[in-house]
């Protein structure tokens, strides 16, 4: 049973990043939405594109299971997490954070220094990494804007195929 919209403004955390010593790409979303948040997994909204332009990015069906999805990742050498560790927020919308604290993504590669490449997925992560870590703090490690995998239509909005079309850049990294 879905729970009812959030109404009022309320601190939100992170969820912890999902990485393996062999991880070779970062993909940085901003904060999860409710729906993730509620079920402690990434990109748990149905609506979103990320798991559905992954799986087509590596020709593989795609899976239901959180658990394989996870084994998916690992396979593929790509971590998750979040630029933000917490924020302030009413509802899912980035446009709605405030208050934000960064994630420690600096001490992460440091323990992972087999990460090449940071992906943003969408805007607000990439402002957020920029303001608080900034883009020559960490040596070694490439920087691409991804379009948002959210299904809200946003400036930039792109159709799916142009996403996964975009998102390619990301196998380039895992040769």
């Amino acid at each position: 049973m879905e729970r009812p919209v959030q109404t009022t403004e309320q601190t939100i955390f992170s969820l912890a990043p999902i990485i393996d010593p062999d991880s070779r790409v970062l993909i940085l979303g901003s904060i999860p939405g409710r729906i993730s948040l509620m079920k402690q997994q990434y990109y748990a909204n149905q609506r979103n594109h990320f798991w559905a332009i992954l799986f087509v990015l590596f020709g593989e069906a795609q899976k239901n299971n959180y658990v394989d999805k996870l084994a998916f990742l690992k396979k593929h050498r790509i971590a998750l997490w979040d630029s933000i560790r917490q924020c302030m927020r009413k509802g899912s919308l980035d446009s709605a954070i405030k208050a934000e604290e960064p994630n420690d993504i600096a001490g992460l590669l440091k323990m992972h220094p087999g990460i090449r490449l940071i992906a943003f997925n969408g805007g607000k992560s990439r402002s957020v990494f920029k303001k608080y870590i900034g883009f020559t703090s960490i040596q070694d490690v490439d920087y691409i804007q991804l379009p948002s995998s959210s299904p809200v239509p946003g400036r930039y909005t792109k159709s799916f195929e142009e996403k996964v079309e975009t998102w390619r850049v990301i196998r380039d990294y895992l040769k």
